[in-house]
């Protein structure tokens, strides 16, 4: 009866004769549901107040610590064709091993013998570069030769010019002393003549004194044309000099031509040569790119380029290969937010795809199944999946990772900060709230450079 009129029914009529009633209107009943309530209120206030860790959740997958470690491509560097395959899918190999055989598809290297070719091509320009040599030798000896000549011939020359100037000197001297003799034959005539016209000498005497003085002038102007002469020939000296000077010097010029000539030719040689020696050691090692070999040990995951007479451009990735020796790690995502809590050096929980555990993600201190990890690098740039991507190595103070790990298989990260009431957790997730801010001791916010 619900009671909502004022003809209430339960006065006028009992109910204590039905069996129903008696089952519903015990009073036992009431009792023993107010213990369980009180008993269930009070074990959940005392839950309230237990602690819980906050920790930061992310998805990711197994990777290597190591770039050089991780599932790469092989590629060829030159287009080729494939000729033969000398590996098969899974199979091990180690570094140097050969993968493949390819053969060239460019017409500039179809010549089987190009190497050799090229190689003769070097020789004769090398010949070419000791003629050129040869000759710049046999320039440099005529150079030296004619700049030899020319001191000599210098040497003449002044020789010659010492000796006209000596020559002038002398003759200057004589004509000086032809000079003193008219000016004594002069006196002498003068006083014959003066004596003569007194009568203390004869006409014969004024005669001789004439003819001395008239033989006197004779010789001053002879003199004087050998002094002229012998000017002429310092004169001519100093010419036949300077001809020397300039046709030798005309000689050793054009030698100098030639020999720049046969240098020029000679450095055109040499560096024709150094390209063609370049040229050479790149088809030598044109010809090693043709077997595509392993890079390190590792095995053969997936053949991208198959069949035989395919063709493929440089560049293209031929097999893809994954490394042997691998030191394993996690990569995980964290949202922006959480990202400030993340440090360098900090303890996480890792559960692996496939390995069974049992997670308590607020006490980590029951759960099962989960393996330690230690945060080694956080990128500092969003990803594409508008997450930030940290680096997780092998915790060396907690459990091995089990061997079985395989790079690529998905992990699930469990992040532990503080210890809070488990009321304040309920709070703050109602609210929407971020973790407290967690900056653990010894811990890096952000990495060391070197």
């Amino acid at each position: 009866m619900l009671n909502i009129s004022n003809n209430q029914l339960n006065k006028k009529v009992s109910l204590d004769g039905y069996a129903s009633a008696k089952i519903v209107f015990h009073q036992r009943h009431y009792k023993h549901l107010n213990r369980f309530l009180l008993a269930f209120a009070i074990c959940g206030l005392i839950i309230l107040f237990l602690p819980w860790t906050q920790n930061i959740s992310g998805k990711g997958f197994l990777t290597t610590l190591k770039p050089g470690q991780r599932p790469q491509t092989v590629q060829s560097p030159i287009p080729g064709r494939i000729e033969k395959w000398y590996v098969q899918e899974g199979d091990y190999v180690e570094k140097g091993d050969t993968i493949l055989f390819i053969s060239e598809i460019k017409n500039e290297y179809f010549d089987p013998r190009l190497v050799e070719r090229t190689g003769q091509q070097i020789k004769a320009k090398s010949a070419s570069v000791n003629s050129y040599q040869g000759k710049v030798k046999a320039l440099n000896n005529q150079i030296s030769a004619l700049a030899n000549e020319r001191r000599l011939k210098l040497e003449q020359a002044k020789n010659k010019l010492l000796q006209a100037k000596l020559k002038v000197q002398s003759d200057s001297i004589d004509l000086e002393a032809a000079k003193t003799n008219i000016v004594i034959a002069q006196r002498q005539f003068d006083r014959t003549t003066q004596l003569e016209s007194e009568g203390l000498k004869a006409v014969t005497d004024v005669e001789e004194k004439r003819l001395k003085l008239q033989e006197t002038q004779a010789k001053l102007i002879s003199q004087q044309n050998k002094l002229l002469a012998a000017r002429n020939e310092v004169i001519n000296a100093e010419v036949e000099i300077n001809r020397v000077q300039a046709s030798y010097t005309d000689k050793i010029s054009k030698a100098q031509s030639d020999m720049f000539t046969a240098q020029s030719n000679q450095f055109d040689s040499e560096a024709q040569v150094t390209k063609l020696e370049n040229e050479y050691t790149n088809y030598e090692m044109r010809n090693d790119l043709y077997y595509i070999r392993a890079p390190q040990n590792g095995y053969i995951n997936k053949a991208i380029q198959a069949g035989i007479g395919e063709t493929f451009k440089e560049g293209d990735r031929l097999v893809g290969i994954m490394p042997s020796d691998y030191d394993m790690a996690v990569e995980t995502f964290v949202a922006p937010i959480d990202l400030p809590l993340i440090h360098l050096g900090e303890k996480v929980r890792i559960q692996f795809d496939g390995w069974p555990a049992i997670i308590f993600s607020g006490w980590p201190n029951v759960s099962y199944g989960t393996y330690g990890g230690t945060v080694v690098a956080i990128e500092t740039f969003i990803s594409d999946n508008g997450k930030y991507r940290i680096l997780l190595a092998p915790d060396k103070d907690d459990h091995e990772w089990p061997k079985e790990l395989r790079v690529g298989s998905g992990a699930t990260t469990i992040a532990l900060l503080e210890d809070v009431p488990i009321w304040f957790e309920l709070w703050r997730q109602l609210n929407g709230f971020p973790p407290n801010y967690y900056q653990p001791e010894g811990a890096m916010a952000k990495p060391i450079k070197k």
